[in-house]
């Protein structure tokens, strides 16, 4: 895969640090999600830091499922993820891993823990523990369960795992400190009863531990040695090392906190992205507006530029928010560099050129990518009959107007020189039929008296061209920060999508595979719908325009 070059930063300066210190021999990374939904663009960021890292520095990086909340996760969202990274360009090879893999040990470990005097079960109310619990200012209080013995606890916990209590009415509580000012640090729920059946496990258990207990475990079982993780776990730090502290680990990695990835005019809170799709705001987790890397898949974002962007904006300690297009442009970068051109027409007018043989088809030249002459030509069909933009043609021009009109001669790219005489119009005044003069010695575009011709546009073949849907996207939200709002539904662009029915294209786009990346010249970059698109129906989404032009919307708006 392209892989962009590393840009330094505080994580790679601690990996360098420790490597040239002999603290590793070799770094372990790992990307660890929760199956309970999919992966979005902030995701990206964490996949790329995690597998990008062990990559440059000759390690490895695992991929585990935290696996931990039966209720809400499933084998769909855990092979969706599993997809993701791989469509992103990474490879965990066989370091596949999950939570539920380590049950027993996380189990024995808690065994180890109340044996130790460091852990305790409560028999309070769930809300009598958060009552308990004190705020940022006042210390709590302690449960009056907390001086139970060790033989008690045990029998207790022993208990809670056969099975024979309700949901709720016991936990497993670390014991620590009810006075830290880190309340993470208040004798925290280390396990919990919850008689439902786990994807992988069944119904085997019926207790389940919880995360900030599960993953710190997790990380010293694969010999993790740098546990990356976004900045809301940093109060979260002195919980994984006190864990790590208490049991016989085989090693204690050092977590590291970074900034996660937030970019405006989107939202990335996972419910309320399950709103929009279980509400029927968008189509689905795929959505091409969505910002779940299925969404931008289907969209036509190419995992090299989601790479590149995660390169570009870098880590930071420092929560910032990122303009989307930033991302846009890396999107377009690669897209220049990697896609295609062919012709297509959203708005078609017909041209009929009068002085063209009526059952002529010729096959006219085309480079398929002007700037990369490695990408080699096709062959394009015209005809006497062509469709163009209806924007391309004004029987009154302002000043500046250069493309087809009255009496003007242009350039149809890689065709002829065309000549308007006259129009054809319905009832209500609309232009339905353009007619022109070609000069045949023009072949190709070029005059051979080298006159000049301002104009030059493009145009598809009515003889040989497809019909296609398109879909043209835009971004989902119309303010920069849709998740601060109340109800963020208020602010949905209605203009994200429009659909055109039918759309020409050229002929060579009949054979597109599903997800196959085009530029429409002049129009944009478009990409074959991965859910949609047929060798019976054409249809492509406009995956990102050819120039930057919201910001400038924007600001007629204001």
């Amino acid at each position: 895969m392209d892989t962009p070059a590393p840009r330094s930063n505080f994580i790679r300066d601690i990996i360098e640090d420790d490597l040239r210190e002999g603290r590793h021999q070799r770094i372990v990374t790992r990307f660890p999600p929760e199956p309970n939904g999919y992966l979005h663009i902030g995701h990206a960021k964490s996949i790329c830091l995690n597998f990008g890292a062990a990559r440059d520095y000759a390690g490895q990086c695992n991929l585990r499922f935290d696996d931990t909340n039966p209720e809400k996760e499933s084998d769909e969202f855990e092979q969706s993820i599993a997809d993701d990274v791989q469509w992103l360009g990474f490879s965990w090879e066989e370091r596949y891993f999950h939570a539920s893999d380590y049950f027993e040990q996380l189990h024995d470990f808690a065994v180890h823990l109340i044996q130790h005097g460091k852990a305790y079960v409560d028999s309070q109310s769930a809300e009598e523990t958060r009552l308990n619990r004190g705020t940022l200012t006042e210390a709590g209080r302690a449960s009056p369960y907390r001086d139970r013995s060790i033989e008690e606890n045990l029998d207790l916990f022993a208990r809670m795992r056969a099975g024979e209590f309700a949901d709720g009415a016991h936990v497993l509580r670390a014991r620590i400190d009810m006075a830290s000012p880190n309340i993470n640090l208040r004798d925290p729920t280390i396990y919990r009863i919850r008689r439902v059946a786990h994807h992988r496990t069944g119904a085997s258990w019926s207790i389940y531990p919880m995360y900030d207990y599960t993953h710190c475990i997790s990380d010293a079982l694969e010999g993790i040695t740098h546990s990356l993780c976004t900045l809301e776990f940093e109060d979260h730090r002195p919980l994984y090392d006190w864990v790590l502290d208490q049991l016989p680990v085989p090693c204690h990695p050092r977590q590291i906190e970074f900034a996660r990835l937030e970019l405006n005019y989107t939202i990335t809170s996972k419910r309320k992205l399950h709103a929009l799709v279980h509400e029927g705001l968008v189509s689905g987790w795929d959505d091409p507006r969505m910002p779940t890397l299925k969404g931008l898949r289907r969209r036509g974002y190419p995992p090299a530029a989601i790479r590149e962007f995660c390169e570009r904006v870098g880590l930071t300690k420092k929560q910032t928010t990122i303009d989307m297009g930033v991302l846009e442009t890396c999107v377009r970068e690669d897209l220049d560099r990697n896609a295609p051109r062919v012709m297509a027409v959203l708005d078609p007018v017909k041209v009929v050129i009068d002085n063209y043989p009526a059952d002529l088809v010729e096959q006219l030249p085309a480079a398929n990518h002007p700037k990369d002459p490695a990408f080699g030509e096709r062959q394009i069909g015209f005809s006497r009959e062509v469709y163009i933009e209806r924007e391309d043609f004004m029987e009154e021009p302002p000043k500046g107007f250069f493309r087809l009109a009255p009496g003007r001669e242009v350039r149809l790219r890689y065709g002829y020189l065309v000549t308007c005489t006259h129009v054809e119009k319905n009832a209500a005044g609309d232009v339905t039929t353009i007619h022109c003069q070609y000069d045949p010695a023009t072949r190709g575009g070029n005059a051979p008296d080298n006159r000049q011709v301002k104009g030059t546009i493009h145009w598809v073949s009515a003889a040989t061209g497809i019909s296609a849907e398109v879909r043209l996207y835009d971004r989902l939200f119309n303010i920069a920060d849709p998740g601060s709002e109340d109800d963020f539904r208020q602010h949905l662009n209605p203009d994200s999508q429009r659909v055109i029915p039918d759309a020409k294209l050229e002929a060579s786009l009949a054979e597109a595979a599903p997800g196959a990346s085009v530029q429409f010249e002049r129009l944009g970059y478009f990409c074959a719908d991965l859910r949609d698109h047929s060798a019976g129906r054409a249809v492509f989404n406009r995956t990102v325009t050819l120039r930057d032009t919201w910001a400038k919307a924007q600001g007629k708006r204001d």
